[in-house]
Formats: structure tokens, sequence, C-alpha cells
């Protein structure tokens, strides 16, 4: 102990000494008491010090561009209105940012949306002609990689996507790739969330452990899953009709994909044999065996979200996206959430997209390296929010698990490529599952199909 009080003090001295010969030598400088030299007075630049700031920083920020795009306009496009609202801090940074940068380097911006029935036609359209209709294009993956990125339409990004502060990495290195080259970007962190919203009012009127104890315990599975449904599954008033069920859902294909880390298509290949892609087809199996769901009323793919609505139903797989509707329609039920249950070979929590999209660069279009710099400047903030999607988890749950169910489910997106296929008969194969046809079957049957499908796309 010693020893250290006696190091401590000689470091201080030595600090001392050199702040005392800095301040010896600061002639060419005179000090002016921190106000700002006159205007007649040489401050030595600081440029390089500025620089070096900035690198140790952030050292996968782009250095500073000085270009001028000569009154360009530049043409963002997408199936909704993409320009910066001043709703919240983060935004009001984003827009400053956009403003500096338009006057730094003469550009001017458009936003064009186009509604999405015939979105994807005339965005298709216009780039095969090789005249796109923006220079930045949001795609839907499924209609892109492979098709338009194998005719060389877009630019690969990955070069340009480094900083993630401003972008989400992980959608240009591993979402949204073609052949080891990574060809959509967005700046949007707040990954499409899905899960399990829970009404917890039904749940303690039926005496049934708290969902969430199963995620404190690790124990949230499709076991646990199962159980819980079975066991909400009551006659409530004796006259020998079942009057509460436990899950709306029947068809749960995609999120027993995405809570397994599965897929049925994988690249060019099939994937129907894989160990992890036959575990989520045998506990959609055996939902459907087990007459696990609510049973269907003979409505439309709405029907799971009104059986839930109707108050006694306790579980619903959804999107975070539906949680506003939800709550509104039942306002008088305490509404929870938790991720979808680990399957077997998960070994954490999942979210899932089967149509997932982003924003491109198409070809036709000159310099991406000053698109994708502006892109990234303008979104280059330090934001008021601690992590993605505080704001809408903070707003719609006021119960601290269910905010932190969200975040786990959300920090584990993974995207299917399924629907990328226009040939694959994707319904078919999870009617014939859901309908309680063996699994072994069902694969047998559909494997050269799902692969001629694939083979249309993929050429060979």
């Amino acid at each position: 102990m010693r020893k250290n009080k006696t190091m401590l003090m000689m470091l201080c001295l030595v600090f001392v000494l050199i702040l005392a010969a800095c301040s010896s030598n600061s002639g060419t400088t005179p000090s002016n008491n921190g106000e700002t030299p006159p205007a007649n007075e040489q401050t030595p630049s600081n440029d390089n010090d500025a620089e070096e700031d900035v690198v140790v920083g952030n050292p996968n920020a782009t250095p500073e561009m000085d270009f001028d795009l000569g009154g360009r306009t530049i043409k963002v496009v997408s199936w909704w209105d993409m320009s910066i609202p001043e709703d919240n801090p983060d935004n009001i940074q984003r827009k400053a940012n956009l403003e500096a940068l338009m006057e730094k380097h003469n550009f001017n911006i458009e936003y064009i949306a186009i509604d999405y029935g015939e979105y994807q036609t005339k965005v298709v359209a216009s780039l095969m002609a090789g005249e796109p209709l923006g220079d930045i294009v949001r795609l839907g993956k499924t209609y892109t990689v492979p098709t338009l990125v194998k005719q060389d339409l877009l630019w690969p990004l990955d070069d340009y996507v480094k900083n993630e502060n401003a972008f989400n990495v992980k959608v240009t290195k591993e979402l949204y790739t073609y052949d080891g080259k990574g060809y959509g970007f967005t700046d949007d962190k707040a990954n499409h969330t899905t899960g399990i919203f829970y009404n917890r009012t039904l749940m303690n009127q039926l005496g049934l452990k708290p969902l969430q104890d199963y995620v404190n315990e690790d124990n949230w599975n499709w076991d646990t899953f199962i159980q819980v449904a079975k066991e909400a599954n009551k006659d409530t008033n004796n006259d020998g009709k079942i009057d509460t069920w436990g899950l709306a859902n029947r068809g749960l294909l995609e999120p027993a994909l995405f809570s397994n880390n599965a897929e049925l298509t994988s690249g060019d290949k099939q994937n129907l044999d894989d160990p992890r892609t036959l575990e989520a087809l045998n506990f959609v199996s055996r939902l459907a065996t087990e007459q696990v769901s609510r049973p269907t009323e003979g409505g439309d793919w709405t029907e799971p979200s009104q059986f839930f609505r109707e108050g006694n139903t306790l579980m619903y797989v959804g999107a975070m996206y539906e949680v506003n509707g939800i709550k509104t329609d039942m306002a008088d039920y305490d509404i929870g959430f938790v991720p979808l249950p680990k399957g077997p070979s998960a070994t954490e929590y999942h979210s899932g997209e089967a149509l997932y999209q982003a924003l491109t660069i198409p070809k036709a279009v000159d310099n991406p390296e000053q698109l994708m710099y502006i892109w990234e400047k303008i979104n280059d903030i330090e934001s008021m929010y601690d992590y993605p999607s505080q704001a809408s988890f903070e707003s719609n749950f006021d119960n601290e698990d269910d905010i932190n169910n969200a975040k786990m489910a959300q920090a584990g997106l993974v995207v299917i490529d399924h629907f990328t296929f226009p040939s694959l008969p994707y319904w078919d194969f999870e009617g014939e599952l859901t309908s309680g046809t063996s699994v072994s079957t069902v694969v047998e049957k559909y494997k050269s199909t799902f692969q001629a499908a694939i083979d249309e796309i993929y050429g060979q």
C-alpha cells in the first residue's frame, strides 16, 4: 500500500512539471483567460488533433469528404414517405445534419412514396430499364436477392457500411447478402420484433403460473409453451364446452422456424432435412395433432388476432407493430409480452422476418460512396435513447419485464428466405402440417418441389 502511495505521488509530481513546462513555452499564443482571440491574432490550427479525436472516438466513422453535387436532387424511394420528422430529439439532430450537408455539398433531397400494391412492379421495371426511380431505393429482399443482384443492377455496399453508430451493420454484413457481399443498408436499428402477447388478467383469473416465471427460470421453451396453452383450455362454467383457450394461432410454422433458428431453404438448396428444421416441423405438427390451439371458426388470416381481442384467449403470437391496436382494443385487460419460446436448438430468444427489406443503390447511379457518406453523416448522432425502440416499448408497456422481453426478442432477429421463390408452395406445405399429415410424409412429398422452385431463381 505504501509503495502504491509513493508511486502515485511521483506521477502527480511529473504531471505538475509537464504542465509547468507547457506554460513556460506558450509564448506563441498568449493566454486570454479562455476568451476568443482577437481577430488579428493567429491561433495555431488544431485540425489534426480534431481528426485524431474523431478517429479515437469512432474509428469506423468515414473521414470528412469534400465534394460538390452541383445542385443535384437525391431521390429516396420507398412505399412510405421517408422524410425526417422533427418529432423527437434524435430526428431533430438528423434533420439538422441533413440541412448542413445539403449546404456543404450542394444538393437537394426528394422523398418519393409509391403505393405498396404497385411498388415492386414499378421499381423493378425501372431498374431493368436502366432508369431507376431513385438514387436510394427500398427493395424487398425476396425479389432482390438473388434475382436483381445476379443481373448486376445494384452496388455492393460493404465498403461503406462500417460505422455502427450510423448503420445497422448486421443488415449489410449478414441479412441482405449474396455471394459474400452486402447489398442492402439501413440506419434503423429497431429490428422487426415478434413474440407472444398474453392476457395477464385472464392468466390471473385462471390461476396459472405467471408466464414471466418461465422466462426468469430460463424455462420458456416449446414444451412449457404447449403446457401453458393446454392449461388455459378450460370449461370455466361447467357447461361441457371449452370457453377459454390458451392459444389463438393455428399456423405457427414461421414462428417455429424463427425460434429454433431454422429455415426451409438455405441459399440455393432446400433445407427440409436439416435437424433444426425437422424440430420446427415436428413442433408445428404437435400443435395440430394435440389440438392445442383454439379451433378456427372459418375466419381469414386476422382471425387469431380477433380471437385474442375477445379477452378469452391467453396467448397470441404476433408482431410488435400490432401492440398499440391490441392495447387500444383491450383497454380493460393487462396485456403482457414474452418472447417466442426457445426451440431445442436455440440458445437465445429470436424474432424473425420472412419479407425483409432495406435500402439499396442502383448500379445506374454514379458515386455510391458519396450517397452512403451523406446517409452516414445524417444518422451519425448522439442518441437520447439507451436502446433501439425504447420510445415504442416504454410507451406501450409499463411493466419492466415486458420491456426487457421485447428487447431480448428484438436483439435475436433472423431472416428466412422461402418467399424468394414464387413457385415454392409454402401455404400448401404448412396446410398439410397443420391438418395432421406426418412430418416425414410432408418432407418427402415437398423436397423435390421446393428444390425445383429454388432452381427456377438460381438458374440451376
